[in-house]
């Protein structure tokens, strides 16, 4: 076996100490509000198993930094838009890491959610049915 240098749930645990932590119920009570954007990060065979939180945006994690980015040539418009964008993933790992990266490159008004899609469920969030 390899020597990591680190373990990745350490990068989780310290991107989650550098970055907004948003609970699910105040997530709840801000979906309403069309200043926010919820990012689901899921690998889409996740989304089509399981569903989605209303009204969000896949971005694949893969393609975060791209498409975050004005210069890169997969540039989402969208990002570019007046937006609170708070990511998401199953529980919050793939999320924490996210929202960090996406800070890094610039991206500041980001929050990421505490617990992801399944504390959502469990609170009864509004959500999109798979297809």
């Amino acid at each position: 076996m390899i020597q990591m240098k680190t373990s990745v749930m350490k990068l989780v645990e310290s991107a989650k100490k550098q970055i907004n932590n948003l609970e699910v119920r105040d997530a709840i009570r801000m979906h309403s509000n069309k200043t926010n954007l919820f990012v689901d990060v899921r690998d889409i065979r996740e989304i089509q198993k399981s569903g989605r939180i209303l009204g969000a945006k896949h971005v694949p994690r893969c393609m975060l930094e791209f498409w975050i980015d004005p210069k890169s040539p997969y540039h989402k418009k969208f990002f570019n838009d007046n937006y609170n964008f708070i990511f998401y993933c199953a529980s919050d790992w793939r999320s924490a890491l996210a929202t960090h990266s996406a800070n890094e490159i610039g991206l500041l008004n980001t929050s990421h959610l505490v617990g992801g899609f399944n504390k959502w469920i469990e609170e009864k969030g509004p959500i999109e049915k798979p297809r």
